[in-house]
């Protein structure tokens, strides 16, 4: 029997790899106009950075987590020697720990100073039974804005996350925004006894698992994937019937602002998020095409107690998280997942074995000055290099043989005009920078908003 890719991970073969690289290049050029900048964390890191940013009692730290031994901790362990804390490694399941982490060891957000705005990108690991777009393996792109308190904050980062999603194809009208307030200090911990005592009361109605969560974390109930734990639960008390002054005051001004942007917008009073961290907004992004009944593409939250965890100042914070094989699906579904590998924009083709080291070194010199040349490796005829630079979609081949060489004018043949001209090395560059420039223009380039440029 062959091996075979892992349970949960899939390999992403060229199609999917670079629908995931212009998702990304797309995120990159949106995020600058935002004041993003790019902040790479590792792939794993001690296993306390998770439980103490996300929560101990969250499912993604108590149940999906892998944690990471190396085979000398592993022996010592299986001999009943305990570990030491920096052995005690996990990979990490989501972003925004790791980014608060960083931040916090390099000082990167200090009171006082301008917000800071990082986003990131990258594969995160869950050990969750693998459905349609829920892999252990997944790539994630984030932002984190920290050192800002106001709702404007709130609202600049739910624009963001909306126009994210509609440059990358999908439209105003597919999408779901459903918001809440969390409350903060003030007022969280009344509601949570209130839901937990809701939880006791109505026990016999619940699943299981919400059961426990009555001692755990009871806002996780609200996450709960049971029908019947779900109906229930509509009637639990609401966070929006108890929020302090201050949180109702942050609420209304991120809902006014959010109008003035002309989002629309769904209250939600049950959308908690399933992370501790979050504190006040939180949001998410719902859709119907491509994902079934579990359709979030994206969403995250205010956490203005993190960094402090991580032993900061007080300093506030937000961000949100979307996961590109979700979004993928999406687009799919949508029909607007338009992916094209990139072809060579010339094909040099040599006419005899004598004339193929100059057609190497002129597919050296025409990367040397950017443009994108291929060439046989495989000693085919030059009737057959012309039909393998029709199928890797080349518009030209570049013909060189005995003549060519002793004249230094190659036959630049067009595949899409059927016609050909013998130019020297210069004189070819600025014919292919030429079609280049022109291909630019001609194809409208979608900008933030959803506008294409003119």
């Amino acid at each position: 029997m062959s091996l075979q890719s892992s349970r949960g991970t899939k390999d992403l073969l060229p199609q999917e790899a670079q629908a995931l690289v212009e998702m990304i290049q797309q995120a990159s050029a949106l995020f600058i106009l935002y004041g993003y900048q790019l902040l790479a964390t590792p792939h794993f890191e001690n296993s306390e950075v998770f439980a103490r940013g996300i929560g101990e009692a969250t499912d993604v730290v108590s149940k999906e987590m892998f944690n990471v031994l190396s085979l000398d901790a592993t022996r010592r362990l299986q001999h009943g020697e305990p570990l030491r804390a920096e052995e005690k490694m996990a990979l990490r399941p989501e972003g925004t720990a790791g980014v608060a982490r960083a931040v916090v060891q390099h000082k990167l957000a200090l009171p006082g100073t301008a917000s800071s705005k990082y986003w990131y990108v990258g594969s995160m690991y869950r050990h969750e039974r693998p459905q349609k777009g829920r892999l252990r393996e997944f790539h994630q792109i984030g932002v984190e804005c920290l050192g800002a308190a106001e709702p404007s904050a709130d609202a600049e980062l739910i624009v963001l996350l909306m126009q994210y999603f509609e440059v990358l194809g999908i439209p105003m009208d597919a999408m779901t925004l459903k918001i809440n307030s969390m409350g903060d200090d003030n007022c969280r911990p009344a509601w949570r006894a209130q839901v937990r005592r809701f939880i006791l009361e109505h026990a016999n109605g619940l699943c299981t698992q919400c059961q426990q969560r009555a001692d755990t974390n009871p806002l996780r109930a609200f996450d709960c994937k049971n029908p019947d734990c779900a109906r229930l639960l509509t009637q639990a008390p609401q966070i929006t019937d108890m929020l302090c002054d201050s949180c109702l005051e942050h609420y209304a001004a991120v809902k006014s602002l959010l109008t003035a942007a002309q989002l629309n917008f769904v209250e939600d009073p049950r959308l908690v998020r399933g992370l501790d961290y979050y504190t006040r907004t939180v949001f998410e992004v719902q859709v119907d095409a491509g994902l079934g009944a579990q359709n979030a593409i994206g969403g995250g939250g205010r956490y203005d107690k993190l960094l402090e965890m991580f032993g900061a100042r007080p300093t506030p914070g937000l961000g949100f998280a979307v996961g590109l094989e979700r979004i993928k699906l999406v687009l799919e579904a949508l029909g607007a997942l338009n992916v094209n590998l990139p072809s060579p924009q010339v094909f040099v083709a040599a006419v005899d074995n004598e004339s193929r080291s100059s057609a190497f070194m002129l597919c050296v010199e025409l990367r040397r000055r950017g443009l994108s040349a291929e060439m046989d490796h495989q000693h085919r005829s030059l009737r057959s290099q012309i039909k393998l630079a029709d199928r890797l979609g080349s518009p030209y081949c570049l013909i060189v043989g005995p003549e060519e060489r002793a004249q230094g004018r190659f036959t630049l043949r067009s595949l899409t005009a059927h016609s050909e001209q013998a130019l020297n090395l210069e004189e070819i560059v600025t014919v292919l920078n030429t079609r280049v420039s022109a291909t630019s223009g001609n194809t409208a380039a979608k900008q933030p908003g959803g506008t294409s440029s003119p």
